[in-house]
């Protein structure tokens, strides 16, 4: 099953704005944009809301964003951005030439506004070496004298969600103002035919419910649920649902998938290190619902509207919960709860360990169930 979740917005729909057109009053208007976007899968996703509240307050403007190689094709689906740039850079030497080159190609482009959605020194840096004369941000990170529309994050946008963050900075820049429910993540139409050729060619019993679980973390094991209990869980959901599973992640995180396949009877597809980030998009778009531990897999099931439960151990969910219309999340607030270590200091992981398999299951079976 599909996604019922995936908003196909035509280009016109997709730039019409939200706000009243008194809203935003930059002077002159920016005709070319750019949109330093964060580093993480989870982040990107979060900042959906700001980056689509830059998009409607210039509809008529050039947008481009300029991402991580790696995260570059969640962009594949999405029409109202106008230019995607991938960049990376390497170790040592090679990093070096890689800054230059990364100036250099954004100088070329001619951007009349950048907006930094990282924190980061040296993101702001690139942006002012490449001559871009309006820089906005948030003054972190010894940059204020870099930016040219800057403001310090207000207490609003330190509590709450984290998407919440990103709005906050650019309406206190001047730059647009938005909604945090804005946040439809757009699934490419060939990576969604490639996914479904893939499940066709690696599934065992066609027509039964597929269930996307994602086991690992990159923050660390105070994130993961044990290997061992997400085994138990792909049996419990075959026993219940005649349900399969496929298990999703980085390439980084397949022996993990692994491991979690062989700690099952009833295995399962391992998708880790077949998809770039536009195929896993359209791959959980496919699913008939997601378990996984607070990651960027979580974070995109959730707002492709599938039925979503997400397990947190360490982080907090009421800062990093996954968005969307059909989220649970599973967390057992113990009195260390949340900690935020990568690695639990008492040695017990208790926070993640007390929560069993039924409990999951019974939370995806609730979601699915017909209201």
């Amino acid at each position: 099953m599909e996604s019922g979740n995936i908003r196909r917005h035509e280009e016109a729909d997709a730039r019409a704005p939200l706000l009243s057109a008194h809203a935003v009053a930059l002077e002159p208007a920016p005709q070319r944009i750019l949109v330093k976007e964060v580093n993480w899968l989870g982040d990107v996703v979060m900042s959906l809301p700001a980056l689509r509240a830059i998009r409607r307050a210039w509809p008529r403007a050039h947008l481009a964003v300029l991402i991580k190689q790696e995260l570059a094709s969640f962009f594949d689906g999405a029409r109202w951005i106008d230019e995607v740039i991938p960049y990376s850079v390497g170790r040592g030497l090679a990093g070096i030439f890689d800054r230059r080159r990364i100036v250099g190609e954004i100088r070329s482009r001619r951007f009349d506004l950048c907006v930094l959605f990282p924190n980061s020194f040296e993101s702001a840096l690139w942006l002012t070496m490449a001559g871009i004369r309006r820089r906005a941000g948030f003054v972190a990170d010894a940059r204020g004298a870099m930016l040219t529309m800057k403001a310090t994050p207000p207490p609003e946008a330190l509590t709450g969600h984290q998407a919440n963050y990103w709005l906050a900075m650019v309406r206190a820049t001047g730059v647009a103002d938005g909604r945090a429910d804005d946040f439809a993540v757009d699934v490419s139409g060939p990576s969604r035919e490639r996914m479904r050729e893939w499940i066709a060619a690696n599934r065992k019993r066609p027509g039964v419910p597929i269930f996307a679980i994602a086991p690992a973390a990159a923050y660390g094991p105070a994130k993961e649920w044990p290997a061992g209990r997400y085994g138990a869980l792909i049996d419990l959901l075959a026993r219940r649902d005649d349900a399969e599973v496929v298990l999703v992640g980085a390439p980084s995180e397949r022996a993990k998938c692994e491991e979690v396949a062989a700690a099952s009877k009833s295995g399962a597809m391992v998708a880790a290190g077949h998809t770039n980030i536009g195929e896993l998009i359209a791959l959980l778009s496919l699913c008939d619902g997601f378990i996984g531990n607070d990651s960027g897999c979580m974070h995109l099931a959730g707002a492709l509207g599938i039925p979503t439960v997400a397990i947190f151990g360490s982080t907090n969910p009421e800062r990093t919960g996954p968005m969307g219309p059909k989220t649970r999340v599973i967390y057992r607030k113990l009195v260390c709860s949340p900690c935020l270590a990568r690695t639990c200091r008492f040695g017990h992981y208790n926070c993640l360990t007390q929560i069993e398999p039924d409990v999951l299951a019974d939370a995806i079976a609730a979601m699915r169930a017909p209201s």
